[in-house]
């Protein structure tokens, strides 16, 4: 099924438990903190449903149907870069600011699929449940979110060595039906509008830790599943002219309690074994292919921040000084690395059983140099701008007054845009790099895969030491002392 975004707006509405200030939300698709961001995803299945774009959005499966290219399992170079020119088109109609839109985990679940012969060796049934999911998501066209951090608490300790041993999310019970989970797991970024979510470990786990080693997925409305939201930065953000991104593209960010919910075994892909909750990740495409889908979308947004760049230099008239034609020229720079990265990833691919996949190390120098990168460059755009982001009318309303709307018009001028046009575009950009929204993101993009020293630790697992050694080596044994000085002749001395 090619989902529609009225589709997929009446799927939310399906009795899920989501909390915010205090009080249960009992539809997300009208509520004010999360309606635009749901209308936006809508826009995003309207866009793969349309028929002009049934060849860029979607493909053809092993049973005759189509699905979102989201869930396409490569198996040439060609259609890697086919599957990525869908991607960045759907990422185009958020310019990168939904991180867990339906893309990412399908791209994750997918990855799990093409590593199906790990999940064989491990245990058929938890290999057939994972197969069996992974159709059923594809074609039912399904939004993904997942958990896969647990809570911070006391982090010199292990999940099993908690106060609380119910405070991560971990296994309770099982039975012959399936097992039951209690405590809680983070984050559920796009969780509200989500269908589904997966469950699972990405983080160590120690011996003891077994109770946690799970990996599995429900439905939202899950029977005990609890969605904890953080703050609506769109329930703050009312107008769309004064905060154009804040109040359609906040996707939220939630912690999950499992009160006691009783997961089935069809759902179930790992329960207890610590070994193949990390191997799930690291020995099948799963970790590459999901993060690959982060660094498409991060080009995307790199590409719309440098388009915010511009445009500040236009509108304030400096296009035509040396040092910000410098500054842009950086920033363009900087910009087509990651281009050239995600490129480079695809073009040295390998092949993993029949299907196509991403270089490992070359994603992951991509994601070290990136974290360093989004706050860099929204620094920069804050230098460009100066006070323009700031000095702005109070809202929308200031223009209802027709005094007030002139006194704009004199005090908003730019030699490349109305005074309308300016508050406009500097409303947008204070929305990308200063607003809470905005800092939301800094710190997101920060983040999302993983700490520093994680991502350096998986560009340092990834990378060819033993070509370089070699090559170290080769220039080594290229000379010796005794080219310098005669052995016979040391010998004497």
């Amino acid at each position: 099924m090619i989902k529609t975004g009225a589709e997929h707006t009446a799927s939310l509405k399906d009795g899920r438990d989501i909390f915010l200030d205090g009080g249960r939300v009992a539809d997300a698709t009208t509520h004010p903190a999360y309606r635009g961001a749901v209308a936006s995803v809508a826009r995003m299945f309207d866009f793969q449903s349309a028929p002009e774009n049934r060849d860029l959005m979607t493909f053809e499966t092993d049973t005759g149907t189509r699905a979102n290219r989201i869930w396409e399992l490569p198996r040439s170079y060609e259609e890697l870069k086919r599957r990525r020119a869908g991607l960045e088109a759907w990422t185009g109609l958020h310019a990168g600011f939904l991180g867990r839109a339906p893309d990412h985990v399908a791209s994750c679940i997918s990855g799990m699929y093409m590593g199906l012969d790990q999940f064989q060796a491990f245990d058929p049934a938890r290999a057939a449940a994972l197969a069996d999911y992974y159709r059923y998501a594809r074609d039912n066209d399904l939004y993904l979110t997942y958990v896969i951090i647990n809570p911070q608490a006391d982090r010199s300790k292990s999940a099993a060595g908690q106060a609380d041993p119910f405070l991560s999310a971990g296994m309770v019970d099982q039975d012959a039906e399936g097992i039951a989970v209690r405590g809680a797991k983070m984050l559920a970024t796009g969780g509200i509008m989500a269908n589904e979510v997966f469950v699972t470990c990405i983080q160590p786990l120690q011996a003891g830790d077994e109770a946690y080693a799970l990996s599995f997925a429900i439905p939202m409305n899950a029977k005990g599943l609890k969605i904890l939201s953080r703050k609506s930065y769109e329930a703050a953000s009312p107008s769309v002219f004064d905060n154009p991104l804040s109040s359609r593209f906040d996707e939220n960010d939630a912690v999950l309690y499992f009160d006691d919910v009783k997961v089935p075994w069809d759902r179930i892909f790992v329960a207890g074994d610590i070994a193949m909750t990390a191997k799930q990740f690291h020995a099948t495409p799963a970790h590459v292919y999901q993060n690959y889908q982060a660094q498409i979308r991060l080009a995307v947004k790199l590409k719309f921040l440098l388009g915010i760049a511009r445009r500040i230099a236009e509108v304030n008239g400096t296009t035509g000084f040396p040092q910000v034609r410098e500054t842009l020229g950086q920033l363009a720079a900087e910009a087509a690395m990651v281009d050239g990265l995600v490129a480079g990833m695809e073009a040295k691919g390998f092949q993993y059983g029949p299907y196509f996949i991403p270089d490992r190390h070359t994603l992951y120098a991509a994601q070290a140099l990136t974290q360093q990168l989004y706050g860099k460059i929204i620094t920069t755009l804050r230098e460009l701008a100066g006070g323009g982001m700031i000095m702005l009318p109070s809202s929308v309303q200031d223009f209802a007054d027709p005094e007030l709307a002139r006194l704009i018009g004199k005090t908003q001028q730019s030699p490349a845009a109305s005074a309308e046009e300016k508050v406009k575009f500097y409303k947008l950009a204070w929305d990308a790099v200063g607003s809470e929204f905005a800092s939301r993101h800094a710190q997101y993009e920060m983040f999302y895969a993983g700490a520093s020293f994680v991502v350096k630790g998986h560009s340092f697992r990834t990378y060819d030491w033993a070509a370089a050694g070699s090559l170290l080596d080769a220039m080594l044994a290229s000379y010796s002392l005794d080219d310098e000085v005669p052995a016979r002749a040391r010998a004497a001395e």
